[in-house]
């Protein structure tokens, strides 16, 4: 039975729309097609993610991915490509075929401390099914999935939170570097 209250909004602004892909480069191609681009190009591994949490188990390995991101205007496209493991992108491309396609959403929740925003998911009944913290050549990306999806979303949500020193690791520009004045990541820290 529906509720008959909608509770008060916790999602803030929606800060990255992800495209998950088994080819992370095609669908970037795609994208450049109708202005989308470039893109930054990480590899997500253990050497890459710490504290890498998947299903609520821990451990190094757990998932693999290929990232890229493009900006366009405040809200980062992300594309990811999974590389090993059985993160919820390999579970979305296996459940639909292998065909691409909208996987999740990521909010700011109004930038809030990222255990603040996961106590308020949970005690909205959402769990975390994955997360890690992604280091930068300064800083870390606390990023957190939870299972909005299995719950009657349509979706899954993604929150990120940047440290205050973030900078952007090392990455490869497909299918160019950008020109002069274009500017980098949508979804880094000062982007919101």
């Amino acid at each position: 039975m529906p509720s008959d209250k909608i509770s008060s909004p916790i999602l803030g602004n929606i800060a990255e729309l992800c495209i998950v892909s088994s080819d992370v480069y095609a669908t970037i191609d795609g994208f450049t097609k109708i202005g989308v681009g470039p893109f930054q190009v990480f590899d997500f591994t253990s050497s890459t993610v710490t504290g890498q949490e998947l299903y609520g188990k821990q451990g190094a390995d757990l998932f693999r991915i290929k990232v890229a991101f493009a900006k366009q205007k405040s809200l980062a496209i992300e594309i990811m490509q999974p590389t090993g493991g059985n993160s919820p992108m390999q579970v979305y491309l296996d459940q639909n075929g292998g065909r691409q396609g909208v996987q999740h959403v990521a909010w700011d929740m109004g930038d809030s401390p990222m255990e603040e925003r996961q106590r308020i998911m949970k005690e909205k009944g959402f769990e975390p099914v994955m997360q890690g913290r992604w280091l930068g050549k300064k800083g870390t990306c606390h990023f957190c999935f939870f299972d909005t999806l299995e719950k009657g979303i349509g979706t899954m949500f993604e929150t990120i939170e940047f440290s205050g020193d973030w900078e952007d690791p090392e990455h490869e520009w497909y299918p160019h570097a950008p020109e002069e004045g274009i500017e980098e990541r949508a979804s880094s820290k000062n982007d919101s």
